[in-house]
């Protein structure tokens, strides 16, 4: 009997413990994910000042985006405005054309 009791308070004590290091566990993938960002804030800055050709601002983060939804999977892709209303535009079939493609 004693020995269950002594089982029971263990694993009371580690569920205890367990719980008290949660927040701090959390904290660390938080603290690793903004190292990450430091990380990209950097590598954007120098494309920013060090690119062979101006590059906007706008281009570089729409790129990145791209990039990082590409990655997921082979179904994912960011769309951004002007490629969400082209779509839009065929998919509601107002594409105006005859709607021939010439191939070799």
């Amino acid at each position: 009997m004693k020995k269950v009791a002594l089982v029971a308070l263990g694993g009371a004590a580690g569920f205890a413990l367990a719980l008290s290091l949660l927040p701090q566990a959390q904290g660390a993938s938080e603290s690793s994910a903004y190292r990450q960002l430091d990380l990209f804030s950097d590598a954007f800055e120098r494309v920013r000042a060090n690119y062979v050709r101006p590059v906007q601002d706008s281009e570089l983060v729409s790129a990145a985006i791209q990039g990082m939804v590409s990655n997921l999977d082979p179904h994912s892709s960011y769309m951004d405005a002007k490629s969400y209303n082209d779509m839009h535009i065929t998919t509601k079939s107002q594409f105006g054309g005859v709607g021939i493609e010439v191939t070799q």
